[in-house]
């Protein structure tokens, strides 16, 4: 039986279904197979498998539907490219299924704007047109199941399933023991999206190569001036991370062959955790990360275009501690303790200093409702390690700032009065910050504000290294985390 006997309405040569009328169960079903496919021909390097399931996957009517369905519903649908041409409609969504083939094709330039960092630089955003966002978003369906199968086991950024905490939960796993190694070199690439080889992308990549070779070429332009590209993959494009995972995939496995743990002592005690183009690589001895491992990076790096930050790379010992996505991770007396490093912490209330001084005028209600979202997903971005303390020590914080825009605004009234208008009880708790929105009088719509000392500390399970969520193995296991994740999201919010 073919492929496409297999998979009746999967191919692209159907009647016509219009965007209200498409099946989406029965669309992702069929890519989901697909994609199993895949990773089935991967671990088993059948690699002209592979190109044969992808070309189908990329050809199919359901992979074009789920593409375009991605793209219209994400964060950034309503942000067009140098076309200036959005898709909102049924008709275009339709239309643009029809559209996603690779005879033809051809891309446009990518629009060039800066989005400010936390150093105080800008980070290049390149942002392709809705029908290059689609074309990307098709051919990642094919890409990435044999990204997750080939990746190495301790990278957690920009993959489907994982996610910071992971990879925070892998350092403590790594050095929370007694016989744990003691020196870390904290790695850091320059400019990593900006500097890989199109020349390496072009030979290691597995897929279409011509089609590839049009979004690496495509150029982009700032203020009506073309300018070409030359090496990079550009940031905000759909498959730009996960080229840039595969570009660095084999780092753990490659400093593992190379640094064995044999019987002989010391053992080098080499491990590497990844997120994204940041790491940390452990070591027994300063000599050792200084002498054999750096240039090894640095060698590994350099046949794919890269090279270390040396600014940002250095090696520290555990009873120092180093940053790493924004927690602290340090021995005390022995103890490891993961903590919300000062960088985070800064970071938030600065920017809840500046909503506040913002909105100097507006009601407070309103303000709560700029200040709840920041600060709950703050605390539940730490909520898996030692916060306890520095929630508590959050809460004064931004107290004092909500005291002082209290005084501001009513600088003729008592104290007493300021504390009867703002600050009620909640529960057992006093001193809770409320308020109305603008245009709201009833008591009911009170909105109280978010405390991050209310948000419990719960240790996060990290995901199995060999976890893939494209293969059927892993099926019952991800069912599983997805409920315990649902479990922990339908808790009541607390204030």
């Amino acid at each position: 039986m073919t492929d496409t006997a297999m998979y009746p309405g999967a191919i692209s040569r159907q009647p016509k279904k219009e965007w209200s009328d498409i099946n989406w169960p029965c669309v992702q079903r069929n890519v989901k197979r697909l994609q199993a496919r895949i990773v089935k021909a991967t671990q088993e390097g059948r690699w002209g498998r592979v190109k044969a399931l992808q070309h189908l996957l990329t050809h199919a009517f359901s992979g074009k539907a789920i593409a375009v369905k991605q793209v219209t519903e994400n964060k950034g649908k309503r942000t067009s490219g140098v076309d200036h041409q959005l898709w909102f409609t049924s008709q275009r969504k339709r239309a643009a299924i029809d559209e996603l083939k690779l005879r033809g094709y051809k891309t446009s330039p990518l629009r060039r704007i800066y989005i400010p960092k936390a150093n105080g630089q800008e980070r290049p955003l390149s942002i392709p047109t809705m029908k290059d966002r689609a074309m990307q978003a098709l051919y990642l369906l094919a890409l990435d199941p044999i990204a997750e199968t080939t990746g190495d086991l301790n990278s957690y950024g920009f993959r489907k399933e994982r996610s910071a905490a992971d990879a925070i939960e892998q350092c403590f796993c790594v050095l929370a023991k007694q016989s744990s190694p003691v020196w870390v070199l904290e790695g850091d690439i320059k400019s990593c999206f900006d500097q890989i080889s199109h020349e390496w992308l072009l030979t290691y990549i597995p897929m279409d190569k011509s089609i590839l070779c049009k979004w690496l070429k495509a150029g982009f332009v700032e203020e009506k001036t073309f300018y070409r590209t030359e090496m990079g993959t550009p940031q905000g494009g759909i498959c730009s991370p996960v080229l840039a995972n595969l570009t660095l995939d084999g780092l753990e496995k490659g400093l593992k062959g190379a640094f064995p743990r044999l019987s002989r002592k010391p053992a080098p005690k080499v491990h590497v955790i990844r997120y994204a183009d940041d790491f940390v690589v452990t070591g027994s001895t300063r000599q050792l990360l200084e002498d054999k491992v750096v240039p090894w990076i640095e060698c590994f790096l350099l046949q794919r275009g890269l090279k270390l930050a040396k600014e940002k790379t250095k090696i520290v010992h555990i009873e120092d501690g180093f940053d790493f996505l924004g927690q602290n991770v340090r021995k005390y007396k022995g103890k490891l303790l993961i903590k919300p490093s000062s960088f985070s912490k800064k970071s938030l209330l600065t920017k809840v200093r500046e909503i506040i001084k913002k909105n100097s005028d507006s009601k407070a209600g309103d303000l709560i409702n700029y200040l709840n979202p920041l600060i709950r997903g703050w605390a539940n971005y730490h909520r898996h390690v030692v916060s306890a303390k520095i929630f508590s020590k959050i809460d004064a914080d931004i107290f004092k700032s909500l005291w002082r825009w209290c005084i501001r605004r009513h600088p003729n009234k008592s104290k007493r009065w300021i504390k009867c208008k703002y600050f009620g009880s909640l529960g057992n708790r006093n001193w809770v910050f409320q308020g109305q929105e603008k245009r709201k009088e009833l008591k009911s719509d009170y909105h109280y504000l978010c405390y991050a000392s209310r948000v419990s500390i719960k240790r996060h399970l990290k995901i199995q290294g060999a976890a893939n969520p494209y293969d059927r193995q892993w099926v019952n296991y991800f069912l599983e985390r997805g409920k315990q994740k649902t479990r922990i999201s339908e808790r009541p919010r607390l204030h």
